[in-house]
């Protein structure tokens, strides 16, 4: 299967990234359309996965907490193209530019299905964090890089 990892360069591939975003993270639980976006999107770092059609198939943002800590959020692979490596070289891409901008450390709050995923990657839960929409559990996880 084909896909590209690359960042979304235009108006038309920012709004098709969000558009899979909201689609994935926000709509199966009812959420508007723009709920997705949040007032800092212009300070992060974000990469997207499309296919051979130039669809975006997956999504990922990288913001940055402190000189030393990244923060890896809104990251979702759609369910076809689960299990095929395309959230691990997400991951892999968000922790490069991490590293070449001199972070530390990077920390996420993953969904209690997304636990072992990330941990396969290195990261360790920290805690037990928010439950969001009042139903899904995220767990603070963290990596040293």
């Amino acid at each position: 299967m084909y896909y590209e990892i690359k960042e979304p360069a235009n108006k038309e591939e920012f709004k098709s990234y969000y558009h899979l975003r909201w689609k994935l993270l926000r709509a199966p639980w009812k959420q508007p359309e723009g709920s997705e976006v949040d007032d800092i999107e212009d300070q992060c770092f974000h990469i997207m996965a499309v296919d051979d059609k130039n669809d975006v198939i997956a999504i990922a943002r990288l913001q940055f907490n402190s000189p030393a800590e990244a923060q890896i959020r809104y990251m979702a692979v759609a369910d076809p193209y689960q299990k095929q490596g395309i959230g691990r070289e997400l991951i892999n891409r968000l922790e490069s530019h991490a590293t070449i901008s001199a972070c530390k450390k990077v920390v996420l709050d993953a969904r209690e299905p997304a636990v072992g995923f990330y941990q396969k990657l290195g990261y360790a839960v920290i805690e037990k964090s928010y439950l969001l929409f009042d139903e899904i559990q995220h767990y603070g996880m963290s990596k040293t890089l």
